[in-house]
């Protein structure tokens, strides 16, 4: 398995509501593919709509397949048609018979002139109707469901940002390209033509693959300083324990999530026993982190379908027996001293009553019936 076999990318944060998709004229020439193939526009609507929340994982690209996982459970996966050994060396020819071709790939950007001169030699790069066949293990059977639109949809972020994504989906990833034109003695790949690469692309490019984090009951072991003048000994242990901590996070998860300036001062403070924020917002914060503090600090309106395989759990958890009376408003479903408020991860959060207030009261679980005593 050679380098370029797949590509991870870090899951897109949430989108203001009038982000576009596709700016280029090849992002729109995928994203039209897969328009002219649903068959249902509502759930492009959808799709276009989810693809904004964040809520789709980070992605991956290899040769033939563009993969993430939905709702953090539906494994969603838009399958193209790889070229064969033959097209691929076709497309290596027209390439290397212009010199420019390489360096404006390289520069981010996807010639006209050398994408129609691929067609007409039989080499078709940018995907036609029908090309892109969606998968997902969700229960919608649209074609595609919203959650493989969204994936198409932010495909078509990556692809503006990169066109060797499009040529890695094909079946070939950047190295082998420059390679295999090194190869034929193509003035346009030899070194000096690669110079200035930005730094994003030259990683890209053969970087070995950093090593699994360990696991997570590892402890971490901080130095130790001794005192010195002018120098808080405390707060530094306390500063290098915070990056360790959001340097393991960003090697699970592939990002950091963006934090408030309330978040962050939230977040030290449970993380290293400081003062400032409410007793409430740091139980809440050790519980389930920005997830936790928002369910503590904000109400919503979860999605339907969420709703309903909540109850269709507490009412399988309370087979033969009389359930507790809920009263539901929004996110929040109290039963008694007890309330449990569903959170933006897709986890219901454990809240009772403290002085006429809800306190937050122990770690989430996906099953809200997994919380009732």
């Amino acid at each position: 398995m050679t380098a370029d076999a797949a590509r991870g990318f870090p899951a897109f944060p949430p989108q203001r509501a009038g982000a576009r998709f596709a700016t280029t004229w090849w992002g729109r020439a995928w994203v039209q593919a897969m328009e002219e193939t649903s068959l249902d526009h509502t759930l492009l609507r959808k799709g276009r709509a989810y693809a904004k929340t964040g809520q789709l994982g980070p992605i991956t690209v290899s040769p033939g397949r563009l993969a993430a996982v939905a709702e953090s459970e539906y494994d969603t996966v838009v399958r193209v048609e790889q070229l064969g050994d033959a097209a691929w060396e076709r497309f290596l020819d027209q390439v290397a018979a212009k010199s420019g071709h390489i360096a404006a790939l390289l520069d981010g950007d996807m010639p006209h002139d050398l994408v129609e001169a691929a067609e007409y030699a039989g080499v078709p790069l940018l995907p036609a109707v029908g090309d892109l066949e969606p998968e997902c293990g969700c229960p919608d059977w649209g074609h595609p469901c919203k959650h493989a639109a969204a994936l198409c949809y932010q495909a078509s972020w990556l692809l503006d940002a990169d066109p060797f994504v499009l040529l890695l989906l094909r079946g070939r990833g950047e190295r082998e390209l420059v390679e295999a034109l090194q190869r034929r003695g193509a003035p346009s790949a030899r070194p000096a033509a690669v110079a200035g690469v930005p730094a994003a692309r030259a990683y890209a490019m053969g970087v070995p693959a950093l090593p699994d984090p360990p696991p997570a009951d590892v402890p971490r072991t901080l130095p130790i300083w001794a005192p010195a003048p002018g120098v808080d000994v405390a707060a530094l242990a306390g500063l290098a324990a915070s990056a360790a901590a959001r340097a393991r996070e960003l090697l699970l998860h592939g990002r950091l999530p963006e934090l408030s300036e309330h978040q962050d001062h939230v977040r030290l403070a449970a993380e290293h026993d400081l003062g400032g924020p409410s007793e409430a917002a740091v139980r809440a914060w050790r519980y389930g982190g920005a997830d936790g503090l928002d369910a503590l600090e904000t109400a919503w309106t979860p999605p339907r379908r969420d709703v309903a395989r909540a109850q269709a759990l507490l009412a399988a958890a309370w087979e033969g027996e009389t359930p507790p009376e809920v009263r539901i408003w929004r996110n929040r479903w109290t039963l008694g001293s007890l309330q449990l408020r569903y959170g933006r991860d897709g986890r219901w959060y454990p809240f009772t009553l403290r002085e006429g207030e809800w306190w937050p009261a122990g770690p989430p679980e996906r099953d809200p019936a997994a919380l009732i005593s």
